[in-house]
């Protein structure tokens, strides 16, 4: 089959290791043709580029700033403008080319117009990734509401989910409380083409042995002795920043503890205010790491954790938690209660849960893990990881419709 897959984010090859080119290069791997299109943000200043490699062709596509504008209003506009620029660049460089999958995924939600012009040309089958529910999510962190002026950018937004999901022939869901959510808060979905197609990644052990993990630490200047609590990815809204400065704060004079936090985003800020200001001798920050690197430092420590604001009423359930998996690092989940996320960590028998409102909760939390043999948990965290994250059960979920 033709496989074309529309995304909003960055996707320079189909051989890097992350969610969509694990999954595209496995649909390569089985025979089918790769075709994916992706933006050049104006502020990259690049232009419009096709690039072949073995089974793939990706077109990037200049676009206005979709993913990082200085401001919600312009990249607001660039997402919507960004379905006519898809449209032309098909229409230009695969006007020969019939495709017979569409794969696209959420965010955005503006992809109903290029999705729509492929399955008509094309008769081709669409398939839904959705890994955000937009733009609830957004209602709910109070970025946006359902009344006034802005109620009207909601109701707009609100009528292109809705479009999306019809067009979608199957919709592939990150967890069981997700399949429910959107069930029941769109009626008019037929919620037979509703189904698990959770995050997934070629599976790999990311562990490492005690001599490398020594000299990571070393490399990094963490300890060797303490018990090291990484997060590691973005810090935004989504994450409850508030709640996690509170959270270190509690845990700010625990000797046989450290906590490495390694991301960037638009609180990062509030995040390096606090550490400057209060000056923890058992907390580190690093603003950027390659690829690589971050997953040699996961393998360094010891339990990973995850960060969920309280508000959310959409079941969130992040990528970042495969990278602990693969790594054999127990979870510690602070979320809200909508998400599952905390159920399926500790259920499993591989982490440990608590609502992201209470602090001294995770600071009683962390107290009882430093006293825990972690060991056998990262060895069913990464079993789990086989069990339901493995890329190639994904695909088998998607091709058998098709």
């Amino acid at each position: 089959m033709n496989i074309l897959f529309l995304t909003m984010g960055r996707f320079e090859s189909i051989e890097a290791h992350s969610l969509y080119p694990d999954l595209l290069r496995c649909f390569r791997n089985h025979g089918h043709a790769i075709y994916v299109i992706s933006p050049y943000e104006r502020r990259t200043a690049k232009k419009t580029e096709l690039i072949h490699e073995k089974g793939a062709c990706i077109l990037h596509v200049e676009t206005g700033d979709v993913t990082g504008a200085s401001s919600l209003i312009r990249k607001g506009i660039a997402q919507i403008l960004i379905e006519s620029v898809y449209i032309n660049a098909i229409k230009r460089y695969f006007s020969d080319v019939q495709f017979d999958l569409v794969i696209y995924s959420t965010p955005p939600i503006t992809f109903c117009r290029v999705v729509e012009f492929i399955k008509k040309r094309d008769c081709a089958k669409t398939y839904l990734l959705l890994k955000d529910i937009f733009p609830q999510n957004a209602v709910d962190l109070g970025i946006m509401t359902k009344n006034g002026i802005r109620g009207l950018i909601y109701r707009y937004f609100r009528s292109k989910e809705k479009k999306l999901y019809s067009l979608s022939d199957c919709i592939g869901c990150m967890s069981e409380a997700n399949i429910k959510y959107v069930i029941n808060h769109n009626p008019e979905i037929n919620p037979t083409k509703v189904e698990l197609c959770p995050n997934a990644v070629e599976v790999s052990d990311n562990s490492v042995d005690a001599e490398m993990r020594n000299e990571i630490r070393i490399k990094y200047g963490i300890p060797l002795d303490k018990m090291v609590f990484i997060y590691g990815g973005n810090f935004g809204k989504p994450q409850g920043i508030q709640y996690v400065i509170e959270c270190l704060r509690r845990v700010k004079n625990l000797k046989e503890a450290f906590f490495l936090i390694v991301g960037n985003g638009n609180d990062y800020k509030k995040l390096e205010n606090f550490v400057k200001e209060e000056q923890p001798d058992n907390i580190k920050l690093l603003n950027f790491l390659p690829k690589q690197d971050y997953d040699d430092m996961v393998g360094a420590c010891d339990v990973g954790m995850i960060f969920l604001d309280h508000r959310f009423t959409i079941p969130n359930f992040p990528s970042r938690l495969l990278a602990y998996m693969q790594a054999k690092l127990p979870v510690l989940a602070c979320t809200d209660p909508n998400t599952d996320i905390g159920e399926v960590i500790s259920e499993s028998g591989f982490g440990w849960w608590c609502e992201s409102n209470d602090a001294s909760r995770f600071r009683k939390l962390v107290e009882s893990i430093i006293k825990t043999d972690i060991e056998d948990m990262g060895n069913i965290a990464y079993e789990e990881l086989k069990r339901r994250y493995d890329v190639q059960k994904c695909y088998e979920q998607i091709i058998h419709h098709f």
